[in-house]
Parts: C-alpha cells; sequence; structure tokens
C-alpha cells in the first residue's frame, strides 16, 4: 500500500534541492574571480585548472587553452590582449604558442634554483630568472612564447595588441603594455637585472 503524504513531501525536498542548486551555481558564476569568471565554476565541478602543477604548460598550449593554470591564472587583460593577437596570428598562418605564463611561487623558486645550478651564481640566475617575490609570471603579468615564427611575429605585430618584448636577451618574454598600442613598445631592458621592477 502506498503512501498518499510522500509524494508531496517528495517533490517538496526535489523542489528545495533544485532551488538550492539554481541558487549555487548563480553564486558561483557570479563570485567576484580575478582571473576569469567562470574559473569558480569550473574548479567546483572539476573541470577547471588547479595548482598542482605549479602552471606549468604542456608543449603547444595556446591562449585558448584555459584548462590549464598557467593560461587561466594571467591577468585578464593579458591573455584577452594574447587571444587577440593569436587570431590574428593563425590568418598569417602562424600558431602561437605559450611556453609559460601564470607560475606558482614554489614553481618559480624551483627554476631560480635550477638556474643558480646552471649559471653557477644568483647573480648571474638573475639575468634569466626572477624570484617569486619580483617575477611577472608569478603575478599572471607574462607570457613566454614558444617558437621563433611566433616571437618575430608578435615582435612585429605585438604592439598593436598592447603586447611588448621587454628583454633584449628573453625574446620569448612579452607583457602587456596597454599604451604600446598608441605609442609603440618602450626600449628593451638589457636584461631582467635592469628591471628596476625587480629589484628586490
Amino acid at each position: 500500500m502506498t503512501s498518499t503524504t510522500s509524494t508531496p513531501r517528495r517533490s517538496r525536498t526535489v523542489g528545495v534541492l533544485f532551488v538550492a542548486c539554481l541558487a549555487l551555481v548563480g553564486f558561483v558564476l557570479l563570485s567576484p574571480s580575478s582571473r576569469s569568471a567562470t574559473a569558480p565554476f569550473k574548479a567546483l565541478f572539476g573541470h577547471g585548472p588547479t595548482d598542482a602543477d605549479g602552471g606549468e604548460l604542456p608543449d603547444g598550449a595556446t591562449a585558448f587553452d584555459d584548462r590549464y593554470a598557467g593560461i587561466d591564472r594571467l591577468d585578464p587583460s593579458l591573455l584577452a590582449a594574447l587571444r587577440e593577437a593569436s587570431s590574428a596570428a593563425s590568418r598569417d598562418r602562424v600558431e602561437i604558442h605559450v611556453n609559460s605564463g601564470w607560475r606558482s611561487r614554489a614553481y618559480q623558486e624551483r627554476l631560480l634554483d635550477e638556474a643558480v645550478d646552471e649559471y653557477g651564481s644568483r647573480e648571474e640566475a638573475a639575468r634569466w630568472v626572477a624570484t617569486p617575490d619580483t617575477s611577472p609570471h608569478v603575478s599572471g603579468d607574462a607570457v613566454d612564447i614558444g617558437g621563433v615564427p611566433a616571437r618575430e611575429w608578435l615582435a612585429e605585430h605585438g604592439a598593436g595588441y598592447g603586447l611588448c618584448r621587454v628583454y633584449d636577451n628573453e625574446p620569448w618574454h612579452f607583457e602587456l603594455r596597454p599604451d604600446a598600442v598608441t605609442v609603440g613598445c618602450r626600449a628593451t631592458y638589457p636584461d631582467p637585472t635592469y628591471d628596476p621592477r625587480l629589484q628586490d
């Protein structure tokens, strides 16, 4: 014998759960995020990037691969400019790959330690790798571009998107300079040790 009261109760419970789920999804989608409006939603449902890799990117990653934290956690304005430039470059049959973007502090520290081992001193390593406290990668404000054709394309056309090379010794390193769209890119530094932003 079936109960006549169980169906309305069950319907009410399902309705309450449905409304609660909608409220949760709405909260997640509308919550502020410094990197991406959909990042909390993706992370909640297991489809978003995590910090487990520290921002390391696989070969062939592009500005559209926001499933990786190294792309997803870039400054939104930098990422938008890079995507716009990448779309334009593809029309010239040039594919822009991102070798490195956002990095965790731990990943940046590991790269610095490896550079010290390679170059023999922290002073010499500083010409190539910044500290976690000063690196624009850690703040999501820099990308390293892979492949000579892509680097040359960005060196020639990047200013139109606000994307500029910053260091003579790192032709792969680009940052966003919004004023470059109208006045062009500033002069580059010989290497990061000349950049006043990177001084401890």
